[in-house]
């Protein structure tokens, strides 16, 4: 197994470090990686946010869920799906565009997720761990304002980055489902009953599966937290493609 690979299928989501910085030019390294990344007409459809100020890392820790570990991180990068960009360059260019629509808003969404992973895999080929934080997209109005977000612009996914304490490194990373069960050959194959119930028998250990999916959909799905993400990001797709905005 070559060295890449073996990085991938190693690679854990870190949420204690070291209270050591990244250096500056690893931190370039990093963030060119993102831009390397495959992009639909190799447009670059979003911006990414460094965060360095302290008191902004601490308001994101709390936005985004209450989790600590976000002002702890030595680097913290929010990844925006960014279309204003072109709109406006359109605009410049006398090009009269037309309205941005949903399927805009899901273009430069994939855009900023497959730079957003290049990012990760760069940062273990150092050493440094990584956490994607999905709950900066809670908060729609807090994060709009405390990160100057305007229209046409949606901060997708956050990400920091930290070298791990040894109780990280040696952390056992969660087991995947079978592979048979994410690909699928030629066609879409609905899974049903059993087959369901495999995508998640990694988890159960001594406990049965009706008590599990039970108390995991209480605490993802049918959470608080859940709902309102569903709520900040009806806002921002209504902003989106709102023609009467």
């Amino acid at each position: 197994m070559n060295e890449i690979i073996s990085q991938i299928n190693n690679r854990k989501s870190v949420r204690k470090y070291l209270e050591k910085n990244i250096s500056d030019n690893i931190k370039r390294v990093i963030l060119e990686s993102a831009i390397q990344a495959p992009s639909a007409g190799n447009q670059q459809i979003y911006t990414i946010i460094d965060v360095e100020n302290k008191k902004i890392k601490e308001k994101l820790s709390v936005l985004c869920d209450n989790q600590p570990f976000i002002k702890e991180a030595a680097m913290v990068l929010v990844f925006c799906s960014d279309y204003k960009k072109w709109y406006d360059l359109y605009k410049h260019g006398k090009c009269d565009p037309r309205s941005l629509g949903v399927g805009d808003f899901l273009l430069s969404v994939s855009d900023t997720v497959i730079a957003a992973q290049n990012t990760v895999v760069a940062a273990e080929s150092f050493g440094i761990g990584s956490c994607y934080i999905g709950d900066i997209l809670e908060n729609y109005e807090d994060v709009k304002e405390l990160l100057n977000i305007p229209r046409h612009v949606v901060p997708v996914t956050m990400i920091v980055y930290g070298y791990p304490t040894e109780n990280q490194k040696n952390r056992s990373k969660p087991k995947r489902p079978s592979l048979d069960l994410i690909v699928h050959k030629d066609k879409y194959n609905e899974l049903k009953n059993e087959k369901l119930e495999e995508l998640v028998k990694h988890n159960l250990k001594t406990v049965g599966f009706e008590k599990w999916i039970k108390a995991f959909c209480k605490r993802k799905y049918n959470s608080e937290f859940s709902k309102e993400m569903n709520r900040s990001v009806e806002k921002y797709l209504g902003e989106f493609y709102d023609k009467s905005y």
